[in-house]
């Protein structure tokens, strides 16, 4: 007999699903398609994202070199505006449309100056939050851009027909009520009746109005408007026609999901699942291990192929080897198949991990510009589905191919781990031997410069048994040269890299 979960595993290899594991200090949300997980989102209540969030801020520095500002929010870091993402105003007080030529700095803010900003990226290492006056307010179907009057439809809407008719609704909604702002059509639109673009429409008006009302009231480095929480925002904009089950572990967070569904999304309401099992969710789905190889700096590919993926500062480089894969027919052959597999595995890993910036990635070198084409292509089909912005190249006299990926948040490595305070981050220690001759080497300083009758050396265990063992010839000809004798201590709260040469 099959059981509950056993069918609930079988269910999700046929569908798109959206699993949520709620606890009070910590919510998690995954992406599970065709049984494989695409993405994960985590929202901690000691650091929630600010992504979205309105601030009445005041100018604390202008930076005329950098064509920006830092501007005062209440947050630890001041955040940093650049003078692109900054709106001139009408003598009315209205922002108008972006320039298309950036004037100085100096010409849009001043020092001390009160400004009402949004976030646009969250903190990131040690960069405080990146900010825009660009505000943009998002709903079920629409986004109000309250700086301008366009209208605009998502490119993800590919049939040129239906932009069409949503375009002219939205327009002539626009007339119907005399709007003065702004709006973006959104994916999740398309096939949306006239009357559903015109409820968005009106709830954003009246939002906008409450926080205009409120960033008159609120005093400087004062939220003004916060985003929903991780959870009805996975609804609002990642739930769409392809989702066929969202399932969650928290009975409270559930009813919050089925209220905001029935009043926003009535056709989703059917679709929320409350999951009771006494197995963890994330456990049940193999999210869990998911989580744990996406932390991991190789992937293996099906075919014994594999990536290494190493995320620095600057950028992030992915190296695809074929490992243990030979091929069938030919070496062409073999490393074409594994460059198709890797670029698909790549597509993965950027979402899941959530890699963004600069990305560099060394596919195994093809002497055929058709297999390098398809491979590119193949890339690009399988980051259709990314909803952060990606840019690729073409694969450069290098062999190697540049794409850019919009970073909003950090990436899981970063919300999940911290640098080793062992290596610092480096990912590697000096041996043994090395931190002997160092040693040695500061024995030898500190005999010449002041006077002592003997030295001790305090060290890890590793090190102390290699200069008594293998070094214990080398020791002694030190001892004779510099007249003293030295003693060792091991110390076993030190790394391998820590010592300390005390004069006694």
């Amino acid at each position: 007999m099959v059981s509950p979960e056993d069918r609930i595993i079988v269910e999700q290899a046929m569908s798109e699903e959206i699993l949520m594991n709620v606890t009070p200090r910590e919510t998690r949300v995954a992406v599970v398609e065709n049984g494989v997980l695409q993405e994960v989102f985590i929202e901690r209540a000691r650091r929630c994202g600010l992504v979205g969030n309105i601030y009445k801020g005041r100018v604390s520095r202008v930076l005329p070199g950098m064509q920006a500002a830092f501007v005062d929010i209440g947050l630890d870091r001041a955040a940093f505006l650049h003078a692109s993402d900054i709106a001139t105003l009408h003598v009315d007080g209205r922002p108008v449309e972006k320039r298309k030529t950036e004037p100085v700095i100096t010409e849009l803010v001043r020092e001390g100056q009160e400004i009402l900003v949004q976030v646009i990226k969250d903190p990131l290492g040690s960069k405080g939050a990146r900010l825009t006056t660009y505000i943009t307010i998002p709903s079920r179907y629409l986004v109000l851009m309250p700086d301008n009057d366009n209208i605009g439809v998502s490119q993800k809407i590919e049939d040129e027909a239906e932009r069409q008719r949503l375009k002219d609704i939205v327009a002539a909604l626009v007339a119907e009520v005399g709007g003065e702002y702004g709006y973006i059509v959104r994916t999740a639109a398309e096939g949306v009746t006239a009357e559903a673009l015109h409820a968005d429409m009106l709830f954003l008006d009246k939002l906008w109005a409450s926080i205009r009302e409120r960033a008159n009231a609120v005093g400087v480095g004062n939220i003004v408007h916060e985003d929903l929480p991780l959870v009805l925002r996975t609804l609002r904009d990642f739930v769409g026609a392809d989702v066929e089950k969202v399932r969650v572990d928290s009975r409270e967070t559930y009813q919050k999901l089925l209220r905001f569904a029935q009043k926003f999304i009535p056709e989703m309401a059917p679709r929320i699942e409350y999951y009771p099992g006494g197995r963890p969710i994330f456990d049940l789905y193999g999210v869990e291990d998911e989580i744990q190889k996406a932390l991991e700096r190789k992937v293996q590919l099906k075919s014994g192929g594999y990536l290494i993926i190493d995320q620095t500062e600057a950028m992030t480089t992915i190296d695809v080897n074929t490992g243990a894969y030979v091929g069938h027919r030919n070496l062409e052959e073999t490393i074409f198949k594994t460059n198709l597999e890797a670029a698909q595995a790549i597509a993965r890993q950027l979402r899941l991990r959530n890699l963004g910036g600069i990305i560099i990635i060394d596919f195994i070198d093809m002497s055929k510009e058709e297999h390098k084409h398809q491979v590119l292509k193949a890339l690009e089909k399988s980051l259709e589905k990314d909803h952060a912005k990606s840019t690729i190249s073409q694969v450069s006299a290098l062999g190697l191919v540049e794409m850019t990926r919009k970073r909003t948040r950090e990436s899981l490595e970063h919300v999940l781990c911290a640098p080793c305070p062992t290596c610092g981050g480096r990912g590697s220690l000096k041996t043994p031997e090395t931190v002997c001759y160092e040693i040695f080497r500061e024995i030898l300083r500190e005999a010449r410069q002041f006077e002592a009758q003997k030295l001790l050396v305090l060290a890890s265990q590793e090190v102390v048994d290699l200069l008594l063992d293998e070094e214990s010839t080398s020791l002694a000809e030190l001892e004779e040269f510099i007249g003293k004798h030295i003693k060792f201590q091991v110390e076993t709260q030190y790394t391998q890299e820590q010592y300390d040469v005390v004069l006694m």
